[in-house]
């Protein structure tokens, strides 16, 4: 601090304490009406993939609904690449006034940071949780064209072909990529991996037969499902989907110790206010409550979840930890 002598007293200089302190006062209340009168504008709903996968489908179904019950419109914006490094920074760098918003899948928030050796910026430490959408195991899912009925022919098939194998992902390090290593390790089978910028790309070559195999979850691929131009193996959890009762489990059909659920969550830039994060939460929390909508996510196979900004926020600082083990024993690095 500043001063100059007058006497015996000190008159403060205009730089000093007390009108830093001033100034941080008028930010306060300032942020304080705002958050009260939020929202007056649009919001921006960064989806951190390409459309065509979960990620995508749920922010548009947030988005959608989100613009019903706040009265002001909530238009996505899908910006893929880098694992979602991208989409990450940014949001992490957008104002923390609540127009910007970032739905994400977990494996960009708890993996990502452990597998690059440098990010522009650390999720969990520029973040802000806000809801806990949804969770979805991973299907093993194969072109309708491959001359496989079940899991275990496919592994008898990949390994009586070693490296000719190919299985897409949504970008290296994704989610998509780590269960397919994860599983092509326990199946003890020899695969070549083949990333793309997003599911939509991924799908869109399995389709075609340019790869044969893909993790992801039920909800982009079901329709095709249907259609018989592709062919689910396993989905990686405990217990059977309610959306494909037969579809066995992976320790049924062979492989036991699979299991990959991921889950789906709101995030905010990390100094937004309190106030409209619960208000979010609140929101987002009564849309997948509604009967509708719930039924819609659970016949695509995804598992609404909910629940408090305090749990998610656990959630996610337990599942750091725990991906940091996973991701430092396997010793996988990308550049």
């Amino acid at each position: 601090m500043r001063t100059r002598s007058v006497g015996s007293s000190f008159i403060l200089h205009p730089s000093s304490f007390v009108w830093k302190a001033v100034a941080a006062c008028i930010a306060l209340s300032s942020a304080l009406a705002m958050a009260q009168t939020y929202p007056s504008r649009p919001i921006r709903m960064i989806a951190a993939t390409s459309a065509g996968g979960i990620t995508d489908h749920l922010a548009r179904v947030a988005a959608a609904n989100l613009t019903q019950v706040l009265g002001q419109n909530v238009v996505v914006d899908n910006r893929p690449g880098a694992t979602g490094t991208l989409a990450v920074d940014l949001v992490s760098k957008a104002a923390p006034d609540g127009y910007t918003l970032l739905t994400v899948a977990g494996g960009n928030i708890v993996i990502t940071p452990f597998l690059y050796r440098s990010l522009p910026v650390d999720p969990v430490n520029a973040l802000a949780p806000v809801f806990n959408i949804a969770g979805a195991p991973q299907l093993l899912v194969v072109t309708g064209a491959l001359p496989v009925k079940d899991l275990r022919e496919f592994v008898a098939l990949a390994k009586a072909r070693p490296g000719s194998v190919n299985y897409a992902s949504a970008g290296l390090g994704s989610t998509t990529h780590l269960a397919a290593d994860h599983f092509a390790r326990l199946a003890g089978v020899e695969l070549v991996h083949v990333p793309y910028k997003g599911v939509g790309p991924a799908l869109a070559d399995l389709i075609a037969g340019r790869v044969q195999m893909l993790s992801v979850g039920l909800g982009p691929v079901q329709s095709h499902l249907k259609s018989g131009s592709l062919k689910a193996l396993t989905v990686a959890s405990k217990r059977r989907l309610d959306a494909l009762p037969d579809l066995p489990t992976s320790a049924e059909a062979g492989v036991p110790g699979y299991e990959m659920t991921t889950w789906f969550g709101v995030f905010a830039p990390k100094a937004t206010s309190p106030r409209i994060i619960q208000l979010l939460n609140a929101r987002l929390q009564a849309i997948i409550d509604d009967p509708k909508i719930r039924k819609g996510l659970l016949d695509s196979g995804i598992e609404p979840i909910g629940g408090s900004v305090k749990t998610f926020t656990e959630l996610v600082a337990a599942d750091y930890k725990a991906w940091g083990q996973v991701v430092r024993a396997s010793g996988v690095k990308l550049e």
